[in-house]
């Protein structure tokens, strides 16, 4: 067993399995899972994880080149705004129903159990090197 990072055996091998450029949303219980990308759901219950665990883990683990929201997270959820903010001074904002046509071109899915709306982001991940 791993004595530190990220336990979760699923989401450690998608995350290894990760190269330049593709995509990792990291998600809300209520965002639609889109078709197509591998999925890990650590949702457990109503906020459990939260969406702010989730993404400090996966930060520490990835190589972020960009990232991209929902313009509605400003006025609908300002924690995670403030969140999103002070990890992706370049965030993109869009509309959420942008959002969601996105997402499909994602390669991994992590679906929190964040139950506070339009806590979602659209990572691009970027090389070490």
């Amino acid at each position: 067993m791993r004595k530190g990072g990220i336990l979760n055996r699923h989401l450690a091998g998608a995350i290894a399995e990760l190269g330049h450029g593709h995509g990792v949303l990291v998600c809300d219980a209520g965002m639609p899972i889109p078709e197509g990308p591998r999925v890990v759901d650590l949702a457990f219950r109503a906020g459990v994880p939260s969406f702010a665990e989730i993404l400090e883990g996966l930060l520490a683990e990835l190589v972020v080149e960009g990232a991209t929201a929902a313009c509605e997270v400003r006025e609908a959820n300002p924690a995670a705004a403030g969140l999103l903010d002070g990890h992706f001074p370049g965030l993109v904002l869009v509309p959420h129903e942008e959002l969601k046509r996105l997402s499909a071109g994602a390669r991994l899915v992590v679906r929190t159990g964040e139950a506070r709306p339009y806590a979602n982001v659209l990572l691009r991940c970027g090389v070490f090197f």
